[in-house]
């Protein structure tokens, strides 16, 4: 199976971060390019979903949203879905994920196409009994459906849009630190977040 594009999602406001939690550094280096390590060997290609004259300092392709208003993440996934519409050969899929998840699994592509019950369904990315939408395998034949679904202001949720379709969740393990268990899609939303996981490469690291 060839593997699919994969799209950051980084067109959020970060307010409660008081800064772009892209851009923050961790470790010495982006949060973004922590993110980028991980899924760009797992992906055919890699983009990021922000606003046009973003500055991600990864060289990467952007995907502006094709919804005004900063609607929320899935904005994000139409564009990429969009965006993925222009390859030759066209792919059925794209993979998501955050800017701000910066322990993503080395194995999130393989398992979420594994445990694709079918080709028009979504595989959504799950954790120590919580489920990450934002996490996922979108097939693109779900693109007119959802650019309907962001007509409609009242239509924002992740977890609502992916009940209209079929879908499957998938388990992935806590990673093991000396600190305890890290939930492997931890995001960084909040300074003592920053903090935390600082703290938890600066032990790997070590």
């Amino acid at each position: 199976m060839r593997r699919p594009p994969g799209v950051i999602l980084a067109g959020g406001l970060s307010r409660r971060m008081g800064e772009s939690k892209a851009a923050v550094l961790l470790s010495g280096k982006a949060m973004i390019r922590h993110v980028a390590e991980s899924l760009g060997p797992q992906v055919s290609s890699l983009a990021v979903n922000a606003p046009e004259g973003a500055d991600a300092g990864l060289g990467l392709p952007l995907v502006p949203d094709t919804v005004a208003g900063h609607p929320g993440p899935l904005a994000g996934v139409l564009a990429g879905l969009r965006y993925a519409e222009r390859f030759r050969p066209r792919p059925q899929h794209i993979v998501t994920a955050p800017a701000d998840t910066p322990f993503l699994p080395r194995n999130l592509v393989e398992k979420l196409e594994a445990a694709l019950p079918a080709d028009d369904a979504i595989a959504v990315a799950s954790s120590m009994g919580h489920r990450h939408p934002v996490v996922a395998l979108w097939p693109l034949a779900l693109a007119d459906d959802l650019e309907e679904w962001l007509a409609d202001p009242g239509n924002r949720k992740l977890q609502a849009f992916i009940a209209r379709h079929p879908s499957t969740s998938v388990e992935f393990p806590p990673i093991e630190t000396k600190r305890g268990l890290l939930d492997p899609f931890f995001n960084v939303n909040t300074p003592d977040d920053l903090a935390l996981a600082k703290a938890f490469l600066e032990e790997e690291d070590g």
